[in-house]
């Protein structure tokens, strides 16, 4: 097993608690850089954000620091900034009001256990009289998530006499429910016994000590420019330094839960503080403390201890402390050690903050994922970078870890030793939680082995950005960390390693293991034999689109024979077919039409997963070449042939630079028909393959032609682009849209084939005989050239159709 060690503790300057750096180390920007740049673009090009900050630091100070995409897409694309200000959401909950309660804990105007109506008597109303203040913290009170937004009403006194109206749902201190009436309470009682409202209380007592001058509360007029904008509301506003919570809206713009402004830096030099708590002030007087000072500058050690600690109910999955998450520390086996040593919190609107006291390491995410429209997921994102962290880390045992946290507060080894290990669940076990995907990847399954697959061997393994696991990890990363095996190289298909570039690619390094990548889409599309000498096995995970013109499997079906002439295994960690592995369909393809675009005698639409066709290609290679493929498939758990991509609970990661989402992706088997000719199918625009054009064509005869089709499951409308590539790159393009409506009716050969036929009545010039190397079969294009009805071409695929479903039966594995 190699393990590379970040060195956290390389000198960037000195830097006081106030004078927080912001330059960022070139070791980590250097290692870490590529990898963290490549899942954020990857994550804007699937429409999760539109950008977003990233910084990474320690106690010494900022080790890598950048900004990502655009800050802004409407009205206006606005470039994201590094000193952009995001609308932080729940970190509110966090950063401010936590932070405020347990500074007037420690002065002795809170007590933790004593009841809410000791200081807000009202509260107590309707059953809430033994609700207390730890029990708000920990989101253990009982009360439901969020206030009634009906019938309408406005005003922070408002919505208190709201938060008086609720009732317990369950019992105090029984269940964990996250819950924003619980920090609306908080807030209440922050101005209730510190003397000032809770923005008053966080500028006093927070963010003037530590130098937070960018964080705030109803952010001033003149800050507009650099704030992220959030979502267009229905009545057509921008929400633009306007809190997007719409109860904190209501309530003046703040409440305890939500409301509060900053920026990326600002929360370094509060997570620069916090572990400077811990490190600095473990020794500290017990006693009620005074104001912030540099040598007590925000918490005690002791209060960080009480916040770190669990107190949620011991039968609950996931841990919580006092007003943050629980997590366990960085670690390349994270999984395996208890959520202790890590304080977390994330913000709805695509804000993270995580402060690891064992590895002495924070990380800001920052992103505002519900821009324009409110939809976006930052979760991948957040997956894919603490990932990459945690690969960086020298391992620590469970003990080890459990005895650093216990020589810093003794309370937390009795908590440690709570904590029974989970065994990562089965897809749709009883054990996962709401989260948990519905389909464990090959990787997960063959973790679950403790990789008894690979024991001993020495490995190259195919792969890209798009063959991680459901905790984010790359399965580059995995296998490279894995015991008992060794990851030699690196090989990477069309579009590299990243799947973002265009054209041949040279072979390189990965920047996160040093590990060589020896490019398959360059000087050669195949292995050679000096590339696999110090091998025994060859391992294949990535993406596939389901489509036969797709390159990955062609780059398998290479990879296959060159395992299979040097006397390698073969194993293939399988992944979902995108479209679905029951939908078959287009033209087979004529044996003598075999290219890199079209490996073996497939249809269009084949509806087999990877490892499905691996067990199809080593019977296709030994047939034409004698060769005998050792190949071994480790299938995927849950999954079920029916399933598209969003139904599986993965995170999609565009496997190439134009297969955005899992929507363009079943539109790929259908558009991809016509690539080959003097069209632009939308590449280089933000919605390739759903966008067809060229600057010569008649969008609304287009448009009117293909409505007329009655394509099942697709709304057709005119389209006006540039493309960035491709053909016409920067040229006006007129053409169509296609939405899909209704997946599940979507066909998409029979798309294609109606686009082809559709292009070639309507424009002479069309260049439709340069189609037949997507399409595969001259019967068909022969047909299409004599503008045959549609369902007369469908009906002349059956035959080679059944025989193909006919051997396709004895592969399948789902």
């Amino acid at each position: 097993m190699r393990t590379p060690q970040l060195r956290l503790w390389l000198a960037c300057g000195l830097l006081s608690l106030l004078g927080h750096t912001a330059l960022a180390q070139p070791d980590l920007s250097g290692r870490l850089g590529p990898a963290i740049g490549a899942a954020v673009q990857a994550q804007m090009d699937a429409g999760a954000l539109p950008g977003a900050v990233v910084l990474i630091g320690n106690e010494e100070g900022v080790q890598f620091r950048q900004a990502y995409g655009w800050q802004a897409l409407q009205p206006e694309r606005e470039p994201m900034r590094v000193d952009t200000v995001f609308d932080l959401a729940s970190l509110t909950k966090a950063v401010a009001t936590t932070t405020a309660v347990m500074q007037l804990v420690e002065r002795g105007k809170l007590q933790l256990d004593a009841p809410v109506s000791r200081y807000w008597p009202a509260f107590a109303a309707h059953g809430k009289d033994a609700i207390t203040v730890s029990e708000l913290l920990a989101h253990t009170s009982g009360l439901r998530p969020d206030l009634d937004t009906t019938p309408p009403w406005s005003g922070y006194q408002a919505g208190l006499r709201k938060v008086i109206a609720e009732k317990p749902q369950t019992t105090p201190g029984s269940r964990m429910v996250y819950s924003d009436i619980n920090f609306i309470v908080l807030g209440e009682l922050v101005q209730r016994v510190g003397g000032h409202s809770l923005p008053d209380y966080a500028e006093r007592h927070i963010f003037k000590p530590l130098g937070m001058k960018d964080t705030t509360f109803n952010p001033p007029g003149n800050w507009r420019p650099r704030i992220a904008p959030t979502e267009i509301m229905g009545d057509g506003t921008l929400l633009r330094g306007s809190v997007h919570d719409p109860f904190a809206r209501r309530m003046g713009g703040w409440a305890g839960h939500a409301g509060l402004f900053g920026t990326a830096d600002d929360l370094a030099r509060f997570a620069h503080a916090m572990l400077h708590v811990a490190a600095g002030d473990a020794d500290a007087p017990h006693g009620p403390r005074k104001e912030p000072s540099r040598a007590y500058p925000l918490l005690q050690a002791r209060t960080l201890g009480r916040m770190m600690n669990r107190y949620s109910p011991a039968d609950q999955a996931d841990w919580r402390g006092l007003g943050w998450s629980l997590d366990p520390p960085w670690q390349p086996q994270r999984e395996a050690l208890p959520p202790l040593g890590m304080l977390d919190h994330t913000g709805y609107t695509g804000t993270g903050l995580w402060i690891d006291f064992v590895n002495r390491q924070y990380l800001v995410i920052l992103s505002n994922r519900v821009h324009p429209r409110g939809l976006g997921d930052a979760r991948p994102l957040r997956r894919q970078i603490q990932a990459l962290l945690s690969t960086q880390h020298t391992p620590l045992s469970r003990a080890q870890v459990e005895a650093q946290l216990a020589s810093r507060w003794p309370d937390m080894a009795d908590t440690a030793k709570s904590w029974t290990p989970i065994t990562q669940p089965t897809a749709q076990s009883a054990t996962a939680s709401a989260s948990s995907p519905t389909v464990l990847p090959g990787i997960d399954v063959l973790r679950q082995t403790d990789y008894a697959a690979l024991q001993g061997q020495r490995l190259g393994l195919i792969t890209n950005l798009s063959a991680i696991d459901t905790k984010g990890w790359r399965t580059i990363d995995r296998l490279y960390n894995a015991p008992g095996l060794q990851l030699r190289k690196v090989f990477t298909p069309e579009h590299g390693l990243n799947r973002d570039q265009e054209g041949r690619i040279d072979s390189s390094v990965d920047t996160v293991t040093g590990l060589p990548l020896v490019s398959l889409y360059g000087k050669q599309l195949r292995p050679s034999p000096d590339t696999l000498k110090d091998l025994d096995t060859l391992v294949f995970d990535m993406q596939d689109a389901g489509a036969r013109f797709y390159t990955y499997l062609s780059t398998m079906g290479e990879a296959m024979q060159a395992a299979a002439q040097g006397s390698l295994n073969f194993v293939v960690l399988d992944r979902p077919n995108p479209l679905g592995a029951d939908r078959v369909g287009g033209p087979v393809l004529d044996a003598d039409l075999r290219s890199f675009t079209a490996f073996a005698e497939l249809p269009v639409q084949h509806g087999m997963t990877m490892g499905e066709l691996a067990r199809w290609l080593r019977d296709d290679i030994h047939t034409r070449t004698g060769l005998e493929v050792k190949l071994q498939v480790i299938a995927m758990q849950g999954y079920k042939r029916n399933m598209r991509f969003t139904q599986t609970g993965l995170d999609w990661i565009p496997p190439s630079p134009n297969l955005r989402t899992p929507t363009t992706a079943l539109l790929y088997p259908g558009v991809a028909w016509v690539e080959g000719a003097n069209i632009s199918v939308g590449r280089g625009t933000d919605k390739p393959f759903e966008w067809v054009g060229a600057p010569w064509l008649n969008a609304d005869q287009l448009q009117a032609a293909l409505q007329a089709e009655n394509l099942p499951g697709l709304l057709i409308n005119t389209a006006h682009f540039t493309p960035g590539s491709g053909p016409y790159q920067g040229q006006a393009c007129h053409g169509v849209m296609f939405k899909i409506q209704q997946a599940d009716q979507l066909d998409a050969p029979l798309l294609g084939l109606a686009l082809a036929r559709t292009l070639h009545q309507l424009n002479p010039g069309f260049q439709l005989d340069k189609t037949l190397g997507m399409i595969g079969s001259r019967d068909t294009l022969a047909r299409l050239q004599a503008s045959e009805p549609l369902q007369d071409i469908v009906r002349s695929w059956q035959d080679r159709l059944r025989d193909f479903m006919t051997r396709r039966a004895s592969y399948l594995l789902y």
